[in-house]
């Protein structure tokens, strides 16, 4: 047969055959993963958007639960609830509603009375007062509950109204709440593109779909997983969503419960794959027509850029390495446009897919920025509020000279607190510079001690230093201010211990047989010597204990959360490790393992890069 009797021929035909198969089956392959990639798209949105869903509630109900804690803790609320009448409360409670930025601001006394309410009704008030969580809030417990309302959800945080003196005695409690509606929807479906809806008792109550379609919607709120449903002839997936008032997102649907229903049209999805499937199969034809056109040309040809496009293909899919390209190089005087526009459609395609990544770190970011920023706007709050006090009580028509020196040491603490808590966010986030040089450990411990003796009366330190410790090269300074960190810390905790000791013992008798003490240790072990603060105090709790060394934790009233998080960084960064054992009611132990030579050691906790420097 002519037709294969030349090399020409059989090229041409061989290279059009194997290029007709080659893309067919290129198509069919990217279409199937195109498709499964897109479903599993689908899905994992509605997981991130009902995600997102439970960090702004949960954000917006720790933002409540601290600001309902600073008004309850103002006097003036105090003593107008210690009247008991609605008036005198009303005077003072006005405003506080703008203040919150709330749908619902409630005040009761100690019986559950209604002493004021703004912006709910009066039934809505009613329901309120007598749901449990006004009753855990008279017992001394921060609640959160979640009422039906014809325009939404209504969540409610609720905090005890406490009198510390001259007893403890609560005289109430204080509800803010804030509203799911359409409104919280809207924005959430700005935030992510999903429909949002949120129900309860059988019904939906906000949504940002059309109300006509809320009756089918409804039979979404028992349902468990991710399902199907037709609403205005679109086909939906939808992912019901638990809102309890304990948190727990991830129970199964109570009869009645409410409800966050994420909503993401695959209708939409599936019309914008059928464009791409579409591109695909113009490519392709386009594709066929030059191959069958240059035969000799294209066969000799086009195995180096589809080498090299799959090769990148075959990279980026391993290895999920997005700054990789598709660089094209063409022989002598040929450039294969179809190849050169498929690597510029794939190296497009990844640039997004690397943006869209780039702009969800930024989001995250950002968001771990809004809790930092509410925990420091927590510890600013409170020396304001207390320097703001000291203020309006020097403005009274001539003050005594007692209570002006008292307002002036309530300052000057309080100055020297914001002043505290601004450096250790300093020495938190800035990189750590090390001075090495030697040390003599136990002498280190000795002044340690007696630093940390002279920051106020407290438990004595017990020295138990081993003799056997020899000089090591660290940094002194730095070592020195993490160990009377801790001795500090170890003090309150004693102190803790003697108050709860004093408070339980009978009436008359003794407080405890023995004082509860603080204790620094130093051992030597091989090549390296270890570090012991231990005390006596209250303890730790184990649901605590794992987060003692997390940014901004912290159990003492008035702590910025950063001592032993800055501890840990300079023990880390000088090579050694740090480990803390505690139970409650016995006292806690913190071990420091150091080496006997820190010289050129280099890095700290959170990817922060320190120096050592030779002193």
């Amino acid at each position: 047969m002519k037709l294969f009797s030349t090399l020409r021929s059989r090229i041409f035909l061989a290279s059009s055959v194997l290029a007709i198969l080659c893309i067919a089956t290129a198509i069919l392959i990217v279409n199937a993963q195109v498709t499964r990639e897109a479903e599993r798209t689908l899905e994992r949105e509605i997981v991130t958007t009902s995600a997102q869903v439970d960090q702004l509630r949960s954000e917006r109900a720790r933002t409540f639960t601290l600001m309902a804690r600073l008004i309850a803790d103002q006097p003036k609320l105090k003593a107008a609830m210690a009247t008991d009448d609605p008036p005198t409360v009303q005077d003072i409670a006005r405003g506080y509603q703008s203040q919150l930025n709330a749908s619902l601001v409630l005040v009761t006394n100690k019986t559950g009375l209604v002493l004021y309410n703004a912006g709910g009704s009066p039934r809505v008030a009613d329901i309120a007062a007598h749901k449990p969580a006004i009753l855990d809030a008279l017992a001394g417990r921060d609640t959160i509950g979640l009422l039906p309302q014809p325009n939404g959800i209504l969540e409610v945080v609720t905090v005890p109204v406490a009198l510390d003196r001259p007893q403890h005695e609560i005289l109430g409690t204080l509800s803010a709440g804030f509203l799911l509606d359409d409104a919280l929807a809207a924005q959430l479906k700005k935030m992510t593109g999903s429909d949002v809806a949120f129900g309860m008792d059988g019904q939906i109550l906000a949504s940002t779909l059309p109300r006509e379609q809320h009756p089918v919607l409804a039979d979404r709120l028992r349902t468990i997983g991710i399902t199907r449903v037709l609403l205005g002839g679109e086909e939906y997936e939808a992912l019901p969503r638990p809102l309890t008032a304990n948190g727990d997102a991830t129970a199964a649907p109570s009869t009645g419960g409410p409800v966050a229903v994420i909503l993401r049209s695959r209708t939409a999805q599936l019309q914008s794959l059928g464009t791409i499937h579409a591109g695909l199969l113009v490519t392709a034809v386009f594709a066929v027509l030059i191959a069958t056109a240059l035969s000799f040309t294209v066969s000799r040809t086009i195995a180096q850029p589809l080498a090299a496009i799959t090769d990148v293909m075959r990279e980026v899919s391993a290895t999920g390495d997005l700054t990789r390209k598709i660089v094209l190089r063409h022989g002598r005087g040929w450039d294969d446009d179809d190849a050169r526009l498929l690597a510029a459609t794939f190296n497009t395609l990844t640039e997004s897919v690397a943006r869209f990544q780039r702009e969800m770190s930024q989001r995250e970011r950002l968001s771990a920025l809004g809790r930092l920023s509410t925990v420091i706007a927590h510890e600013v709050r409170n020396p304001l509020m207390i320097i703001k006090a000291s203020l309006h009580g020097l403005r009274q028509k001539e003050p005594s000279s007692a209570a002006v020196h008292e307002a002036v040491a309530d300052i000057n603490e309080e100055v020297a607190r914001l002043n505290r808590i601004v450096n250790d966010v300093l020495d938190f986030a800035r990189p750590i510079q090390f001075e090495v040089s030697p040390v003599n450990v136990n002498a280190l411990c000795r002044e340690s001690a007696a630093a940390a003796a002279a920051s106020g009366p407290g438990a004595e330190v017990h020295l138990d230093l081993d003799p056997s410790v020899p000089t090591v090269r660290t940094d002194g300074e730095r070592l020195r201010s993490a160990i009377v960190n801790m001795l500090i810390n170890a003090r309150h905790a004693v102190a803790g211990a003697a108050v709860a000791a004093s408070a339980t013992a009978p009436r008359g008798g003794a407080a405890a047989a023995s004082t509860p003490v603080v204790s620094l240790r130093t051992r030597r072990y091989g090549e390296r010597v270890q570090i012991a603060v231990a005390d006596q105090g209250v303890g730790i709790a184990p649901n605590d204990l794992a987060q003692i060394f997390d940014p901004y934790f912290t159990t003492k009233r008035g702590g910025t959360g950063l001592g032993l998080p800055i501890a840990k960084n300079i023990v880390e960064g000088l090579g050694g490790t740090i480990a803390v054992t505690s139970a409650l009611g016995a006292g806690t132990e913190i071990l420091v393992d150091l080496p006997f030579d820190s010289s050129g050691i280099v890095g700290s906790k959170d990817g922060r890069i320190g120096r050592a420097r030779p002193a």
